[in-house]
């Protein structure tokens, strides 16, 4: 489904990575590590199409991205480091708000469920700024739980989650396997554990020998 080839990323004068290939195919799951400054977030908004690299090529279903347009933005779920909720609107407008930009509104009640799968229920009145990190970060994070993309392209899903919310996430990716999606996720912890075996999960490490 989604096919890398020669990808090269600059950082001011910093060469990031170069010659980077990679495919990831339905079912597959491409766990991306390496150091702080290795150029993880950066490949990751290159997929987002929010970067464009130095030089490469990206193709989605056998297409290139860059001229695929709308159809791949239909196909990808991209959720960035930082979980960008907004601390005036409260955890079920930040995710209807969310889905809306995305093109693929919600109804309220989808939007609840969600909500309530993301260990969220009975907060979903609570404003931005009166959630903590985990919880604003599962706000985010209930986006999954809506389903409906092929690509989940997610930059440090994990971070801010205690255990319980950690696992549920493992379980909405190998759901996500099983039914023929792909993802492609920066982290820093492993991702393999309950709901997503170890056998699913590739590793690409970036900065190697540098």
């Amino acid at each position: 489904m989604l096919e890398v080839s020669g990808l090269a990323a600059v950082r001011g004068e910093r060469l990031l990575f170069s010659g980077l290939r990679f495919s990831v195919s339905p079912g597959d799951l491409l766990q991306v590590v390496g150091r702080n400054g290795s150029g993880k977030t950066t490949l990751l908004r290159i997929l987002a199409r929010l970067v464009r690299p130095e030089s490469g090529d990206i193709r989605w279903r056998g297409a290139a991205i860059d001229e695929l347009g709308d159809p791949y933005f239909a196909d990808l779920l991209y959720l960035g480091h930082a979980p960008a909720i907004k601390d005036e609107l409260t955890a079920e407008e930040n995710l209807r708000y969310a889905t809306a930009i995305a093109g693929t509104p919600a109804a309220a009640s989808t939007v609840r469920a969600a909500l309530a799968e993301a260990g969220l229920a009975g907060r979903e009145t609570l404003p931005g700024r009166a959630l903590s990190q985990g919880q604003r970060r599962r706000v985010a994070l209930a986006r999954l739980a809506l389903g409906g993309r092929a690509l989940w392209v997610l930059d440090e899903p994990l971070a801010a989650l205690d255990s319980e919310s950690a696992d549920r996430l493992r379980g909405w990716l190998g759901t996500h396997l099983d039914a023929g999606g792909c993802a492609v996720v920066a982290t820093h912890a492993p991702l393999a554990g309950h709901g997503l075996p170890l056998a699913r999960v590739r590793t690409l490490e970036l900065g190697l020998g540098r």
